[in-house]
This record gives C-alpha cells, sequence and structure tokens, in this order.
C-alpha cells in the first residue's frame, strides 16, 4: 500500500508539473479557443431553446381617404403566439441532441487547445534533443580530424593508400554539413514556436513526463470521447427527424388591440379581444422515410466510429509503449558501449604511458566515450517524445 502511495504521488507530481505548460501558448491562442468555447455555448444554448417559437408584436397604422367627412385613422395592436406543447418526443430529444453536440463541440476545442500545447512542447524538446546532437557532432568532427590526421601520417609514410585517407576527408565534410543542418533547425524551431508561444523558450523548464497508464488514456481521451458524444448526438438525431413528422400540438393565441372598422359598426364588438386555440398538425412529406432512414444510417455510421476509434486509441498506446521498450533497448546498448570506451580509455592511457599509442588515440575513446553518453540523453528526450503524444490526447494533463 505505502509503494502504492509513494507511485500515485509521483505520478500525480509529474502531471501537475506537466500542467504548469498549460499556459505556454501565445495570448492571441489563448483567446481564440476561449472565444470558440464561449461561442459554442451560446450556439448550444441557442439551439436547445430553439424549439420556444417567438412571439410576434405588431402595430399598424392606416389612413383611409374613402369617407367624404374627412381622413380616418386606425391604430391596431396585437400579440401573437404560435407555440408547439408537443411533438412525439421531438422537443426533449432536442434538448438532449443540443447538450450532445455542446459537450462534443467543447470536447473538439480541446483537444485542438492540447495539440497547439503538445507542438509548443514538442518543440521545447527538440530543441533540447538538437542541443545534445550538436555537442555530439562537435565530437564526431575531432574524432574525423584525428583520424584524417593520422591516415594523413601513414598515407605520407606509404603505409595507406589515398583512397582511405579521402574518405576520411568526406566523413569529415559530411558531419560538419551535419552540424550546419542541425543549426538550421535550431533557426525553424524558433520560428514554430513565437508562431505558438509569446514566451522564452530557453526559460521554460521541461516537465519529466511519466508513462500513464491504459486505463487513463482510454477514459481520457479526447477524440474517444468527442466521437462517443458524435454517436449520442447522432442517436437524437434520429428522434427529432422521425418526430418531425408525426403529430404535433401547438397552442395558439393572440391578444389585439385597435380601432374598429367604420363600414361595419357593432355595438356587440370590442376593441380588446383574445383569439386563442389549440392545433394538430402532421406532415406528410414524399421524402419522410428516406429522411429517416438516412438518419438511421448515421447513427450507425457514429457507433461504427467508436468502435473504430477504440481499436485505434488501443494501439496508438501499445505502439507507444513498445516504442519505448526500444527505446530503453537503445539507451541500455548505449550504456554499454560508454562502459566499453572507458575501458578502453583507461587501456589506452597506459598504452601512452607506455610509448606504444599517442596521446591522439587516447582522445579519440574519450570522445567516443561522451557521444555514447550524449546518445543516452538524446534517447530518453525520445522517450519524452514518444509520451508526450499521449499527454495531448487526453484531458487535464499539460
Amino acid at each position: 500500500m505505502k509503494k502504492l502511495f509513494v507511485l500515485c504521488s509521483v505520478c500525480l507530481a509529474s502531471l501537475v508539473y506537466a500542467d504548469e505548460l498549460s499556459d505556454i501558448l501565445s495570448n492571441n491562442k489563448s483567446l481564440l479557443f476561449e472565444y470558440q468555447l464561449e461561442s459554442n455555448e451560446l450556439e448550444s444554448d441557442k439551439l436547445s431553446k430553439s424549439w420556444v417559437n417567438p412571439v410576434v408584436l405588431r402595430y399598424n397604422k392606416n389612413y383611409s381617404t374613402q369617407f367624404k367627412d374627412g381622413t380616418t385613422i386606425r391604430d391596431n395592436y396585437s400579440i401573437q403566439i404560435d407555440q408547439p406543447i408537443f411533438r412525439s418526443g421531438g422537443i426533449y430529444y432536442a434538448i438532449k441532441y443540443s447538450d450532445a453536440m455542446r459537450h462534443a463541440n467543447r470536447a473538439e476545442i480541446k483537444l485542438q487547445k492540447r495539440q497547439m500545447i503538445g507542438d509548443a512542447v514538442s518543440i521545447l524538446f527538440n530543441l533540447k534533443k538538437n542541443k545534445l546532437e550538436q555537442e555530439k557532432m562537435t565530437y564526431l568532427i575531432k574524432n574525423d580530424q584525428i583520424d584524417i590526421r593520422q591516415k594523413r601520417d601513414s598515407y605520407e609514410s606509404g603505409l595507406l593508400d589515398s583512397s582511405f585517407l579521402d574518405q576520411a576527408i568526406l566523413k569529415k565534410s559530411q558531419d560538419e554539413a551535419n552540424l550546419l543542418e542541425l543549426k538550421l533547425r535550431v533557426l525553424e524551431l524558433n520560428q514554430r514556436f513565437s508562431l505558438l508561444s509569446d514566451k522564452n523558450p530557453k526559460k521554460l523548464k521541461l516537465p519529466k513526463l511519466k508513462l500513464i497508464s491504459k486505463h487513463l488514456y482510454r477514459s481520457e481521451n479526447l477524440e474517444l470521447k468527442k466521437d462517443r458524444l458524435r454517436a449520442k448526438q447522432a442517436d437524437y438525431n434520429t428522434h427529432v427527424t422521425t418526430a418531425k413528422y408525426l403529430p404535433t400540438v401547438s397552442l395558439n393565441g393572440q391578444y389585439l388591440d385597435g380601432d374598429l372598422n367604420p363600414l361595419f359598426f357593432n355595438p356587440n364588438l370590442k376593441e380588446q379581444y383574445y383569439n386563442y386555440g389549440i392545433s394538430i398538425s402532421m406532415a406528410l412529406d414524399i421524402n419522410s422515410l428516406t429522411d429517416i432512414e438516412a438518419s438511421k444510417v448515421e447513427k450507425l455510421r457514429a457507433a461504427v466510429q467508436v468502435l473504430d476509434k477504440e481499436a485505434q486509441v488501443k494501439e496508438e498506446y501499445n505502439w507507444i509503449d513498445n516504442s519505448l521498450a526500444i527505446l530503453d533497448q537503445k539507451i541500455m546498448l548505449a550504456k554499454k558501449d560508454a562502459k566499453i570506451y572507458e575501458n578502453l580509455f583507461k587501456v589506452t592511457q597506459n598504452l601512452v604511458e607506455a610509448g606504444e599509442k599517442t596521446s591522439l588515440d587516447t582522445s579519440i575513446m574519450k570522445n567516443s566515450l561522451t557521444i555514447r553518453k550524449l546518445d543516452q540523453k538524446i534517447y530518453a528526450i525520445d522517450k519524452q517524445l514518444q509520451i508526450l503524444k499521449l499527454y495531448i490526447r487526453i484531458e487535464n494533463v499539460l
């Protein structure tokens, strides 16, 4: 139990630390997502109340010169409603439909934001990786220079063919070109980061991401949540579509206040009065069956989409989990090589003292040892980049 508590504490600390980068986006980017969420809420509210018909207010003022004694002026006011109160379940499912759409759109917007945050954090990891790769490349170039010097001496002594010297020179040129490519890559990464964030990437500290559980990845996966809500939305839509072609009961009423027509004067008529009643209607549309069937097909498609997404989420997690295992193996190999180079470095130092090797041989072993240590750090960043792919798809983390 104590071990479980410690593990949970470590994972929680990792997630909270990762969440510190949730405000990495620039103010403009964050505002865009906030406005998207707010717009979604307002549009959903509007849709959930769309079954309520508007109250129509009308005012008329008419002038007539029909009468010989002068112009007749008539004012008329009216308030009218025609409100469905029963749509064979259509009203209930229309509200449920709008609610499902609200949450589905919200999940989609959150996913877009998480992916953008993930892109920014990924750039930070790649900047750190690039720095290590540049450092590694400088040590490779140092070894290339030593190799050229040794091969030139052997060539000038007639002990080595010129092709070996050519290959060593070419290797150095290729490594120098790769170093320039890495420097160019830094410019590209910084430019991409500036489009996402207004913060200084050098001052941001990277999180130490831990592998989340398969259960958490599936339960909090925003893509899966979105598809499940879309499936609910399609299900409710079938009921709304069916209800369109079933009986509808409406309540209608009208309040009028206006001048009486002087042509039809009757002392029993009132200037202020009500008209009200109830109506039952049903649409007979030649496309009704096709429309209903189309909504059912969309419901089935959305349900299959959920099943497909569940399988995809499972495979995504397994693929990343397997890739992490391979990266762990690469780290182990780099550690073994580092140990070998460390031993060779000590042996070479002894041979230098004995006069059998030169200090150049010692430098090669030392540089190779440093290169394999840098490789371990590079592979560790590759692991973080893989885990980040999981984090950006789940809710409440990063």
